[in-house]
């Protein structure tokens, strides 16, 4: 027989699919353009966002359908359209989120994450609708369960997620009102007491909200809207699948498809033989489904594939069947239908049959997310060879078999043994063979099978280390073969040989656990420096997971009982929660507009994916794209910059360095220069800039640029460095109290010790973004992603030379800022403004996730060391504390951070001798910003670390002990400032009582004492924080106000919407002053040519300065229409305004506000620093695997004094996102740099912020009732920071249970537990037997992978 034909006929097939609705045709499709930037650059279609760019976000998601002719069936999943390349729709259907509603037509899903109060900064709010959308297309009712799993591949960085699952949970089976009876689906009003309010859904097990429950609803309202009053979702409402892809099946199909570029050939086979005969023809071509890795080598490590060949039409790759040796599963399966087919099996099959099928399900759960596993396909996996391949180690451990074939050879069974992985990404399938099939096989008589993985987040994440493990034994217990299989060990994916060889005809009983661990450690060798790091942890987990097989085992062998809790699994719940929001009001007036819960004022667009960010600006004619040349050195001199090669490429137009700049090259404090053109200092730092036709071509060209560098040194890369080099910036600042050396004396007890923070990425939805328009005479319109806009008109005015009049800075909404965005959007929008001023043409700068993360810089990490002083009861008399923060290469806000630090670093407790130094470290990493809170959750967090010591040292109780160091009323701190100990007690009582702490703390007690491995820990924090800028002068705020001749209003003031709810804040005020509804108020956006001179929207200030600059500006249009309402006191609004137009009185005006009797010197400790306090508390239980390091937040109960909140649901959300967002400071974030200043952590793959599984279960927050704060706005506090801190209480509860552990191991209770306590440290503190064999190396004598900043 001859060759099959692959001939394409006339050429190159025409791309044809569907999108909402419309048909796509494209005769020129380019094979390397992701779908996403298909859908935003081609069709204008902008509402799913670039997010991350690899998969890890799922900002960008979409549903695509797809019809089975097999099964006369259309199957809709979700993807990430970041990844799946536009050539894959051929002949399918997209759905886009403008493709389900508009703010005309709204669909359900966007309504209710809308009206739920579940987008905030927006950005990633489109693909959340897109993922819960397609469940619902593929599952009308769905568990809370199904729901939960289901949003895995989904990130929000504002909300703590705890609002977007009240909203889609009432799409749920389970969904029941926390009103019980009085819930408005039956056709109640909500009871409504003066402005309390739950949320309104409490919904696990239909629990309702009671006295028995520990809150008293008589006198609540609900947060969120009626559910009856919503849209109602009617799945037979939804548009239909295309007709024309049904009929015309076989036609888009069932042919061969080539699509070609320049460099990129994308053919699609119909038939294995074509396949096959491709691959001859193409040895190295990568054949792929759904692009989940070849997307991301080609995107970040710009890895070129000539030919691509899709496999997802061969149908003898995508067949699933079942044979008396197991589950035959085509290559190109995907995983998700993997998993369909193994849970048939499971539920058609003999139990003794499907054990690893079983296991397989399992592991699958945690594989990546719901839009990978779509997509992403059994092949792929297999031949991708990953040594850290979740699905790897249970093929070998199994005896999996792969069916191979090439044209000239044919078929071939290969074993999946110890020869199959043959190397680092190389297996033994040859080049012109193609993977087929996979057989799973049934668990055979005598064997036991089990699977396990450990990753620092439990969703979508890489492991850090796995395994499959099979045993089989005799019917006497003895082993006749033994399989281990580990991934995360190694270059590959290995068996432990010796091991399995040397426990042949072994009994299984104890003494064959202490032999095995004895052999593992030989058998899996880690060196200290090894990549991926951790790697006494890892040896250890490889023993843990072989305990935790042993005792599983052991467990179905003879109902083993000991150590049973070895192999229970986490507790994992679906979450609850409670919003209590005060049901008492003691304000004389009450208020008509200011302490309700209307939603974001843009909620609808987001959800509808119409809010326009920078990027979604519709590109003007001429427009270019620059993109940044920045230092792959941390400190070097630059030798010679060469961009001939760039600038030979197509569609280069320039590239601009340091002698483009009209003005001076200086950024202030941020950084020396906007482009270095002598010496770096860290990787990262801007050199140059590409200018280009597209975003892709200007990418592409930045790696042609050649610069050579002088290496110097010493390069500084950490505290500890920093120190050893006597590296620091401007001088030491020092606070003293009482008088430490007398208190010392007469101390009890002296503790000394260290602790350290690490940083933390920003990790905003929207990376940096800046548009730059240039007009006549000089000026400059700047469209950019920042949190101070005036900051930018004046850094950009001195550059281009003109004067501040002559630039107008515009800024309509960030997808989230927390600091990141306060002084450093100049680095990547100078060169912007420069580019559009030496060109004449308007330019876009949107930074990829992996240029955002290395050019800008993270929380500033903290170490601290102290000597504590103490009495027998505990209390704190003298405190010596030595802080250090890494500034990094430039100042930036490094000095007022440690300032910060300093004032907070009392937490909530007296400390009556204080001495208090402070240093910021000069190190070559990029310099480190503003972040939430910043200094003030470090300050606070070694406060309650030195209060653990204590508390440890002396084994007291530690409510006890907290209560005796608490500051008393009318106690002040150490700069002088009245602490107000009693709100602190009041909501330190409220917690105590609202989370039943001692009624837990007993069942814990009892839990711990059962369960060896497995222990839980409980804590309760309480805080102060204080709000103002510490810098005097940045206390103030403007506002512009017009009333139009039809009576609506327009408001512009200071402040930067990013999603905090500041705008509908800044609209409840100006309806309270005005009495209007606020369907009358509008706020376009904040520019620099309404209001002058604004400060950062920081500092959890904004709605107290702009609140109060926009009510004096109403008033004093109400004091202008006094006479005209005196005239016609029953006239309405309209006609008010409409008699002081024809009067000839102004209906603009102009406020202002600044804050009275702040300023602080921090060098003589003179003043107020702080206006006042917000407080709060919060309690938190977690349980952690003492095998594994495995950690879950059980439940955590708020409560927060916000005094009268202007908008409950919006402060509520602050709270659980600022809450949320400490979780992943403390207890998962970790970034990665190593010890030559190398960013390891460039996106969400290697780099975790908390998903929607790493909240606590039960989530319940309070605001205290009664709470009037008169020094701010409508009695308000600022809550944007403070809760922040609270998640400490989550970070000292998991330390908690390791002391439990540590305790029942006959180990010191006293451990340092540096923070983020990441699986690792939580394992390896638990010092077991088993974690004790591998002490950690000398640091002196290796390198480590990655460093402690």
């Amino acid at each position: 027989m001859g060759e099959p034909d692959i001939s394409l006929g006339s050429g190159s097939s025409v791309l044809c699919f569907y999108v909402n609705g419309q048909k796509i045709e494209d005769s020129a499709p380019d094979p390397k353009m992701t779908l996403l930037t298909y859908l935003r650059d081609k069709l204008r279609l902008t509402g799913s966002k670039l997010g991350c760019g690899e998969g890890g976000c799922g900002a960008c998601t979409v549903m695509v359908s797809r019809y089975s002719d097999d099964t006369d069936t259309v199957k809709h999943y979700s993807v990430n359209a970041c990844l799946a390349p536009v050539c894959s729709m051929h002949g399918l259907a997209v759905t886009t989120v403008e493709g389900i509603g508009n703010i005309n037509n709204i669909h359900p899903v966007q309504e209710r994450i809308a009206k739920f109060h579940g987008s905030q900064c927006g950005f990633c709010t489109p693909g959340m609708v897109m993922s819960m959308y397609t469940l619902l297309r593929n599952n009308a009712c769905p568990t809370v369960r199904e729901l939960e799993e289901y949003l895995d591949g989904n990130l929000c960085r504002c909300t703590g997620y705890r609002a977007i699952l009240d909203g889609f949970k009432t799409f749920t089976k389970e969904f029941t009102c926390s009103l019980g009876s009085q819930c408005c689906r039956n056709g109640n009003q909500s009871p409504v007491s003066s402005n309390g309010h739950v949320s309104p859904t409490d919904l696990i097990n239909g629990d309702s909200l009671d006295k028995q429950n520990g809150y008293d609803v008589s006198h609540v309202q609900v947060l969120g809207p009626k559910v009856s009053n919503l849209k109602p979702h009617l799945p037979s409402q939804e548009p239909i699948f295309p007709p024309d892809l049904k009929i015309n099946h076989n036609k888009y199909l069932g042919e061969i498809i080539q699509f070609s570029s320049t460099d990129v050939e994308w053919i699609q086979p119909k038939t294995l033989p074509q396949l096959l005969a491709l691959k001859k023809n193409y040895p190295t071509a990568k054949l792929l489904v759904g692009n989940t890795e070849i997307g991301v080598d080609t995107k970040f490590k710009y890895m070129k594939f000539p030919v691509l060949i899709s496999t997802t039409n061969i149908k003898e790759l995508s067949k699933v069947q079942m044979t008396e040796a197991g589950l035959v599963v085509g290559g190109a399966v995907t995983l998700s239908r993997l998993i369909s087919e193994l849970n048939e099996a499971i539920a058609t099959q003999p139990d003794y049959k499907t054990g690893i099928f079983v296991q397989f399900v399992e592991m699958l759960k945690w594989f990546a997310s719901h839009q990978i596993r779509n997509v992403a396909s059994v092949a792929g996996n297999i031949m991708t060879a990953s040594p850290i391949s979740d699905l790897n180690p249970l093929l070998l451990a199994c005896g999996a078999q792969v069916s191979v074939k090439s044209l000239d050879r044919g078929s071939r069974v290969l074993n999946m043994d110890k020869g199959f992985f043959c190397g680092y990404r190389k297996t033994a399938v040859a080049s012109d063979e193609v993977l087929v099939s996979v057989t799973i096989p049934f668990t055979k008589k005598g064997e036991i099978f089990a699977g396990y993985k450990q990753a620092n987040r439990k969703e979508d994440d890489i492991s850090i280390t796995n395994a499959g493990m099979l045993v089989e034994l005799n019917d006497n217990h003895t082993i006749n073969k033994l399989t281990l299989a580990f991934g995360g060990m190694g270059i590959t994916t290995l068996l432990a040989s010796q091991t399995m060889e040397a426990v042949i005809g072994d009994k299984w009983n104890d003494s064959l656990l202490s032999k095995v661990c004895d052999l593992l450690a030989k058998d899996l060798p880690l060196d200290p420096g090894a990549p991926g790091g951790s790697s006494e942890y890892r040896r250890t987990l490889a023993l843990s997971f072989f305990f935790k097989f042993y005792v599983s085992v052991s467990q179905k062998l003879n109902s083993y009982e000991a150590d049973v809790s070895a192999i229970q699994p986490m507790e994992n719940p679906t979450t609850r929660s409670i919003q209590v929001v005060g049901a008492v009001d003691s304000r004389e007036k009450p208020l008509n507009f200011v302490g309700k819960s209307p939603y974001h004022v843009s909620a609808l667009q987001q959800s509808t994916g119409e809010a326009i960010y920078i990027d979604d600006m519709a590109p003007v004619n001429g427009e270019l794209h620059l993109s940044l040349v920045t230092s792959t050195k941390p400190f070097a001199k630059i030798l010679r910059v060469d961009p001939s090669e760039a600038l030979a490429s197509a569609g280069v137009v320039d590239f601009l360095n340091a002698s483009d700049i009209p003005g001076v090259n200086h950024l202030d404090i941020v950084m020396d220069k906007i482009f270095e053109d002598n010496e770096v200092t860290c990787q990262g730092q801007v050199i140059g800039a590409i200018v280009a036709t597209s975003h892709e071509c200007a990418r592409n060209a930045v790696r042609l640029v050649k610069v050579d560098y002088e290496a110097k040194s010493p390069v500084i890369i950490t505290i500890k460095d920093a120190i050893k080099h006597n590296s620091y910036f401007n001088a030491i600042k020092k606070i003293t109290a009482g008088d430490v050396e007398t208190s010392f004396k007469s101390c009890d007890h002296i503790l000394e010790g260290e602790v350290r923070m690490n940083a933390q990425n920003h990790f905003y939805m929207e990376t940096m973004s800046t548009r730059a328009i240039p007009g006549e005479n000089g000026e400059m319109e700047i469209f950019t992603s920042t949190q101070n806009p005036t900051d930018i008109q004046l850094h950009m005015a001195s550059i281009l030379g003109v004067d501040c009049n002559k630039v107008v800075v515009r800024t309509k909404r960030i997808g989230g800022g927390f600091g990141g965005k306060e002084t450093q959007t100049l680095l990547s929008a100078a060169p912007t403004v420069i580019a559009a001023r030496k060109l004449g043409r308007p330019i876009r700068c949107i930074l990829e996730r992996d240029e955002d993360m290395i050019t800008t810089g993270n929380r500033h990490p903290f170490l601290a060391k102290y000597k504590v002083g103490f009495t027998s009861k505990g209390k704190i008399l003298a405190l010596d504390l030595e802080l250090y923060n890494n500034g990094g290469n430039s100042l930036d806000l490094s000095l007022a951070v440690m300032e910060k630090a300093l004032l907070e670093i009392d937490s909530s407790y007296h400390f009556p001798n204080m001495r208090l130094i402070g240093r910021v470290c000069k190190t070559n990493i990029m310099s480190n910003t503003a972040f939430r809170a910043f200094g003030g959750v470090q300050g606070h967090w070694i406060a309650e670390s030195i209060m653990d010591d204590v508390i440890a040292y002396l084994d007291l109780d530690p409510v006890k002990a907290r209560e005796l160091n608490f500051f008393q009323p009318g106690v002040l701190t150490h700069y002088n400032f009245p602490a107000g100990g009693e709100y602190l007690k009041t909501c330190w009582d409220m917690c105590l009582e609202q989370s039943h702490y001692y009624r837990k703390s007993k069942e814990i007690e009892e839990y711990n004492r059962q369960n060896r491995w497995k222990k839980k820990g409980m804590c309760i924090i309480p805080i102060k924080f204080g709000i103002s800028f510490l810098q005097t002068h940045m206390n103030q705020a403007g506002a512009l106000v017009h009333v139009y001749r039809d009576g609506s209003v327009l408001i512009a003031h200071s402040g930067i919407e990013m999603g905090q709810g500041l705008h509908i804040k800044i609209a409840q005020v100006a309806s309270e002053v005005f009495q209007l509804p606020l369907s009358y108020i509008h706020i376009s956006e904040t520019s620099t040519n309404t209001v002058p001179n604004t400060q950062p929207t920081a500092a959890s200030v904004s709605t107290d300065l702009n609140g109060m600059a926009v009510k004096a500006a109403c008033e004093t249009i109400i004091e202008r229409l006094k006479p005209f309402i005196k005239t016609n006191p029953k006239g309405s609004w309209e006609q008010w305004i409409k008699d002081a137009y024809l009067g000839r009185v102004s209906l603009s005006a102009t406020g202002f506000y600044r804050t009275p009797d702040v300023g602080y010197n921090m060098d003589k400790c003179i003043g107020q620093p702080f206006a006042y306090y917000t407080y709060g508390v919060a309690c938190s239980i977690a349980q952690i695997d003492c095998l594994t390091g495995d950690h879950k937040l059980l439940s955590t109960d708020i409560v927060m004094d916000v005094g009268n909140s202007i908008n409950p649901a919006i402060d509520v959300g602050q709270i659980e996102g600022a809450f949320v967002q400490g979780c992943g400071l403390m207890l998962l974030e970790d970034v990665k740099v190593n010890a030559e200043g190398y960013h390891l952590t460039r996106g969400p793959g290697y780099y975790k912020i908390p998903a929607f599984g790493n909240i606590p279960a039960e989530f319940n927050v309070s605001l205290v009732p009664d709470s009037p704060n008169p020094k701010a706005i409508f009695s308000s506090r600022g809550v944007g920071e403070p809760p922040l801190l609270l998640a400490s209480s989550a970070f000292f509860a998991v330390k908690d249970a390791i002391r439990v552990a540590r305790r029942e191991n006959k180990e010191n209770i006293l451990f340092t537990l540096n923070s983020p306590a990441l699986p690792a440290n939580i394992r390896m503190a638990c010092m077991d037997d088993l974690s004790k064999r591998f002490p950690l190396a000398d640091p002196e004598t290796y390198v480590p992978w990655t460093v402690d900043l």
